[in-house]
């Protein structure tokens, strides 16, 4: 199978939610007839509703910086399915994509043919079952793999993990968790293994008893960064952010987060807290490579700018968390400045609430459509707020192309404006295969 009749095969299997079902039976049958590829190096789990992928690539690039062969796993893609599976920073390549998911494939087969199978393994199966052939193909010291969605019944839990991270829990795919903070905790809780440290930066009181009370049942030693870490001299330049980071004895001075808005510092805080929790368990990581490879670290469609004049981002912000994240940015670092709205999202999303979170901060509304079938058209998002919000008609225009949206926002906005495109990963990957296309020619 080369590698276009391996997207082939990923595309027959539907979108990423296809297919999805929580349960690890599957994973396990196809992992065991591989050899257990997820067994070939030590690796670290990170789970958590925003945040995990930054917190991840950060981590990864601060065990690459100390010297380590570090794999990283992470979801969804933005425009190559080639950008979940990285080995120091680098994509897998086609041929190598190919090899691994052919071996999935046949082992996949072969299982089906004998019965072993309940179902056929879903999309991210089938690509974690992928990146874990690949890995131990490479002979990795360590991965670092990102859950895909809660974490209890995840794919990515087939492994055992060194040290678990919990970035934060809140309010999202609940059709799947649970419609509680304490219900969702318990599935992303799912990802701490008996006396084997986790890092948590739940702040939610519900979601955070769970996860200490789950610690306490397996002997987990528990680092509760929002009471256990120590910030100091935090300062923003140009919405990136600078800060000291005390651990116990351990201090992490000018640490600068590479990405935008003040979130990003739990993120880095994180990624610091599980790298100094691996330097105790013998894992060779100076300080000086925590401050670099942070400052590194690369993790595109999170406040990501993509233009100038105006100044144009684009952010995924695709559940109210990450929405009022973003707000509060917003806010704080572009205060003063017209911003224009650039917005698409899925319809199984909570339209109505990252809306009147969203809405009110722009000037001009350019609602559009990724090309997704899980994504809402712009006369449903405009029904499901446009009465809520009392939005006025001229406040709104419809572009169902998401190219032609940023282009007509850009057009509209004179500097020192600010557009934003933002709503969904999918209208991140659309606007970014647009632009480099664009480029290209």
């Amino acid at each position: 199978m080369d590698y276009n009749s391996s997207l082939a095969y990923l595309a027959a299997l539907g979108q990423e939610l296809r297919g999805v079902k929580f349960d690890l039976a599957s994973m396990g049958h196809i992992l065991e007839s591989l050899g257990h590829p997820e067994r070939a190096c030590p690796c670290v789990i990170v789970a958590g509703t925003n945040g995990k992928g930054s917190t991840s690539a950060m981590l990864a690039s601060v065990l690459a910086c100390s010297g380590y062969r570090t794999g990283l796993y992470t979801s969804p893609h933005l425009v190559r399915v080639n950008e979940r599976i990285r080995v120091d920073g680098r994509e897998i390549g086609d041929e190598e994509f190919a090899l691994a998911f052919s071996e999935v494939e046949r082992t996949v087969r072969h299982l089906s043919a004998k019965g072993a199978l309940a179902a056929t393994p879903s999309f991210f199966e089938f690509l974690t079952a992928a990146a874990f052939v690949h890995f131990a193909r490479t002979r990795l010291d360590i991965a670092v793999l990102e859950v895909g969605m809660g974490g209890r019944l995840d794919a990515t839990n087939s492994a055992e993990p060194e040290l678990a991270v919990i970035t934060n829990v809140d309010l999202d795919h609940t059709e799947y968790l649970g419609g509680t903070h304490a219900a969702i905790a318990s599935e992303k809780a799912g990802v701490i293994r008996s006396r084997r440290p986790v890092i948590s930066g739940c702040t939610n009181p519900e979601a955070a008893a769970v996860v200490r009370r789950r610690a306490a049942e397996l002997g987990a030693e528990l680092v509760e960064l929002p009471t256990f870490g120590r910030l100091s001299n935090l300062g923003s330049d140009h919405g990136r952010y600078g800060f000291d980071l005390a651990l116990d004895g351990t201090r992490y001075s000018s640490l600068k987060a590479p990405l935008q808005g003040r979130f990003q510092v739990e993120n880095a805080s994180a990624a610091a807290a599980a790298a100094w929790k691996l330097a105790e368990r013998g894992w060779a990581i100076p300080p000086s490579a925590v401050s670099e490879g942070i400052a590194r670290a690369r993790w595109p469609g999170r406040l990501e700018v993509c233009g100038e004049q105006p100044l144009t981002l684009l952010d995924g912000a695709h559940n109210p968390a990450a929405a009022r994240a973003l707000a509060e940015f917003a806010r704080s670092d572009l205060a003063g400045r017209t911003l224009t709205l650039v917005y698409a999202s899925m319809r199984d999303k909570a339209v109505e609430e990252i809306a009147a979170v969203l809405f009110p901060l722009a000037s001009q509304i350019y609602l559009t459509r990724p090309p997704q079938p899980r994504a809402a058209s712009p006369e449903e998002i405009l029904a499901r707020t446009g009465a809520r919000l009392q939005l006025p008609a001229e406040k709104i225009r419809v572009e169902p192309d998401p190219a032609r949206a940023l282009e007509a926002a850009r057009r509209a906005t004179p500097a020192p404006g600010v557009v934003l495109a933002a709503g969904s990963l999918f209208l991140v990957g659309a606007l970014k295969q647009a632009l480099a296309e664009r480029a290209l020619g």
